[in-house]
């Protein structure tokens, strides 16, 4: 049998047996590309090339490190900001941490944490009997002087000062048990959510442990799209973005959920060479004035890097801030 071997073929094979006595009598090699994609081999930077991208080879010609192209001032700029971006979601992502350990240290079951939640409410309500109680007597008083005012007035004659300063302090004793009333039903509300979301978390902490693991200021359209940025013009919006941002990390992470509170959406960290693991956090840039910062994580190595730096990703980031306005918007997704 006589086998057909086409030119294209010939021409593969010269090139590779070239390519590796190169690298046999090169201490290094390097696989340059330029700004038209242009692929070169040298074991030296050419001082006219020493701003494009890099790939260090070894004997295998598998990059074993990269040098990023040149990075121009709006690039760099940017690339500051979204340090600055993620030292804050750090912060955050270090918090969730504090709250795990403290979590899981102090209780040995989600029906532990119930039992501190109905000890919790048991205070809430005893407070709140306790205020009812002052606020009826408030009101007690104040009409008791408002009828002897009354009195006074009948019989023609002018309310003591007296009489009207009480009545004053009376009136301001009735809003402030009302005050202290709603104040302790706000709180006794906040506490019930936080200790619901504490029982969830610890679900899924302990659950998943079980399981096998398979001063800022508001950045313009074209610096949001490029860092990954939504920013929330009140807390209605910012509250329906969040949940929309929460689809958006599902649907592009290849890694799976991990943390989902009011401050973080984040799935687990990058197994694979190909994974890619998104985390959004809720960033507090003044008061009542949020953004949403959208990172991305890749593996720890040079193939990871190299996907962290793709287009691919890039397409991901600047897609985000679009995606939540077509979602609040109610024009249908991709």
């Amino acid at each position: 049998m006589r086998f057909k071997i086409s030119k294209k073929t010939i021409v593969l094979a010269s090139f590779f047996w070239v390519f590796s006595c190169h690298i046999a009598v090169a201490t290094t090699m390097y696989r340059l590309e330029d700004d038209q994609g242009k692929v070169i081999y040298s074991d030296k930077i050419p001082p006219d090339r020493a701003k494009y991208q890099r790939e260090l080879l070894n004997k295998e010609a598998r990059p074993v490190e990269v040098t990023e192209k040149a990075k121009s001032k709006e690039q760099q700029d940017l690339e500051n900001r979204l340090k600055v971006l993620r030292q804050a979601q750090e912060k955050i992502i270090a918090r969730q941490k504090i709250h795990d350990d403290a979590l899981l240290s102090t209780y040995d079951s989600s029906e532990a944490i119930a039992a501190d939640l109905e000890d919790r409410m048991q205070i809430f309500e005893a407070r709140r009997a306790m205020l009812g109680k002052a606020l009826e007597s408030a009101i007690r008083q104040l009409d008791n002087l408002l009828k002897a005012a009354a009195s006074f007035e009948r019989n023609g004659q002018q309310v003591p000062k007296d009489s009207l300063d009480n009545i004053k302090s009376a009136k301001l004793q009735v809003e402030q048990a009302k005050t202290a009333i709603q104040a302790n039903t706000d709180k006794q509300k906040l506490s019930r959510d936080e200790y619901h979301a504490d029982i969830e978390r610890y679900l899924f902490l302990t659950q998943s442990a079980k399981k096998p693991t398979s001063g800022l200021r508001i950045p313009n359209i074209k610096e949001a799209n490029a860092l990954g940025l939504f920013y929330c013009e009140n807390d209605h919006q910012c509250n329906k973005a969040w949940e929309i941002a929460r689809a958006f990390v599902n649907q592009h992470s290849t890694t799976l959920p991990d943390v989902f509170n009011d401050r973080l959406i984040m799935n687990r960290p990058p197994k694979k060479e190909t994974d890619i693991s998104l985390s959004i956090s809720r960033i507090e840039i003044s008061d009542n004035d949020y953004e949403l910062f959208l990172d991305i994580h890749c593996h720890d190595s040079v193939p990871g890097q190299q996907l962290c730096t793709s287009q691919k990703v890039r397409d991901i980031r600047s897609s985000f801030r679009p995606y939540v306005n077509d979602a609040l918007s109610g024009t249908p997704q991709q």
